[in-house]
């Protein structure tokens, strides 16, 4: 019975040819501004490098190496390969019955080999034992990862206009700028919990095959540790992103819920969405020289893959939404919608109110404006600790929905500081409702309802009357049906990222 058929597999680096049942793996002799290929002892270097950075994955794939001679003396070195069925990539079964085991067996096994892997502390050198020039912390932390965005951008500068729409590129550019301006703490502390390693570096479905014993997992990311050594979440962030292009956010979502529940790994949604969007960004610039060395279709798959990576970081822009409102305007139901709806944390002034006096939330306190609980004194310490809570979760990559009165104009600039601070963008969302529907709505929470409010109807009027006009929020009528009002108030936060 004959073999497979003899096939050449070309990228923009490398050739491989399959021949019989063996797979045999050229470097192709360039210099580029990610790497240099352009020696025999660079290319049988590499070649070595990728023989034992592969085996960790998948020992019986890579056989060895076999050197290319000529008069004697070595001028290449191919890598030997076990070959694969093309028909059990990962790439080609996304879509089929049955691909949801695939995808849960494939992140099992990257959770595997992420826990086989040392944690790397933040002194030590990115680029291997002993080398001199950049740190760990220097590749993983906020300025190497927006050093890597920046040189992929260099690299695609020539390609905007002619591939890329440059709307889109400034965009990206602004995106990844504001999360990364406002993630330092969170980016040092992932490394201080060790979850920085030597991963993959380019998990894609075209090169996992799924065989009857468990997926093989192949071709990591061999030229330059650098691209290699970073969050263990940015590592299956790539495949992530690959499985999106090819078969929907859906068996995205999966992947990522499987591979948390085999490591064990948690992590803020919005730095998930950024490190998608990265990988996008890498693949787009891969695609771009693709375009530029003449393959076919490249230009369109660098534009979709752009186009992924921008969604992306739009889903990954951090939002402080202020919900606010005079007494009986509905704002802490609306918070606590938002906050279902979003899966965002919602922080509430009334709550926290009690929470710095002393009083169980349940606890009624007959009181009226400035007075009690509520002297103006009381108000701003609330409003530090408020600001004070939602910093620390920003700072920890979440967003979040703030449930207070908001009638100061101070307390809105000193939110808006605090989203610049923070790299978040700021929402401002101000319930309204007729007077007689507010007062129905406090005499019926007063009877029924155990929250923290201390609202009475008499409040109602000389609570408007000392609104501050805010003109930056939007207002959300609140008195229409409750499935409206919601989608008044997600409109302007799902639009967010792209306002100037």
């Amino acid at each position: 019975m004959a073999g497979p058929a003899p096939a050449i597999s070309e990228t923009h680096i490398s050739t491989v040819a399959f021949i019989g049942e063996r797979a045999y793996k050229i470097l192709k002799p360039l210099r580029n501004d990610f790497l240099d290929y352009s020696t025999t002892e660079a290319r049988t270097a590499a070649v070595d490098a990728e023989l034992a950075l592969n085996r960790r994955l998948s020992p019986d794939v890579y056989l060895g190496t076999a050197d290319v001679v000529e008069g004697g003396e070595v001028v290449d070195r191919m890598l030997v390969m076990r070959r694969l069925p093309t028909d059990r990539k990962l790439s080609n079964l996304v879509t089929t019955a049955g691909r949801d085991e695939l995808i849960r067996q494939v992140a099992r096994d990257v959770a595997r080999f992420h826990s086989t892997l040392p944690p790397l502390a933040a002194d030590e050198p990115a680029n291997g034992e002993g080398a001199a020039g950049c740190t760990v912390a220097d590749v993983a932390g906020p300025d190497g990862l927006a050093r890597n965005w920046e040189d992929n951008l260099a690299t695609m500068a020539a390609f905007v206009g002619p591939v890329l729409v440059a709307a889109d590129v400034d965009r990206v550019v602004a995106l990844f700028r504001r999360y990364l301006g406002g993630r330092r703490h969170l980016l040092e502390q992932r490394i201080a919990r060790g979850l920085v390693r030597d991963g993959h570096g380019d998990l894609t479905a075209e090169d996992i095959f799924c065989l009857a014993d468990g997926p093989r997992i192949l071709d990591c990311l061999a030229f330059d540790r650098r691209l290699r050594v970073g969050d263990v979440l940015l590592d299956i962030a790539f495949l992530a992103m690959d499985l999106e292009r090819l078969a929907g956010p859906a068996a995205s979502q999966r992947l990522m819920a499987w591979y948390g529940e085999y490591s064990g790994e948690h992590h803020p949604s919005s730095l998930a969405h950024h490190y998608v969007a990265y990988r996008a960004h890498v693949r787009a610039k891969v695609a771009c020289l693709g375009h530029e060395q003449g393959q076919p279709g490249a230009a369109q798959l660098a534009r979709t893959y752009h186009d992924l990576c921008l969604r992306h970081l739009r889903l990954a822009a951090l939002r402080l939404v202020l919900v606010g409102g005079g007494p009986g305007t509905g704002k802490t139901t609306l918070a606590g919608r938002l906050s279902e709806e979003l899966r965002w944390p919602v922080l509430g002034s009334d709550e926290l109110r009690k929470d710095l006096t002393g009083h169980a939330h349940t606890e009624r306190l007959s009181t009226g404006l400035d007075q009690g609980i509520y002297r103006p004194e009381i108000t701003e310490q609330t409003y530090r600790a408020l600001l004070s809570q939602a910093e620390t979760l920003l700072n920890a990559g979440e967003s979040v929905v703030l449930d207070a009165s908001w009638s100061r104009q101070d307390h809105r600039d000193a939110a808006a500081e605090l989203a610049r601070r923070a790299g978040a963008t700021l929402v401002e969302l101000e319930c309204t409702a007729p007077a007689d529907i507010a007062r129905e709505r406090i005499r019926a929470r007063l009877t029924t309802s155990a929250d923290a409010s201390d609202a009475t109807p008499e409040l109602v009027e000389p609570a408007l009357s000392r609104r501050d006009r805010w003109p930056e929020a939007v207002p959300v009528d609140t008195s229409v049906d409750p499935a409206v009002s919601l989608a008044a108030a997600l409109d302007p936060i799902l639009a967010a990222p792209d306002r100037p």
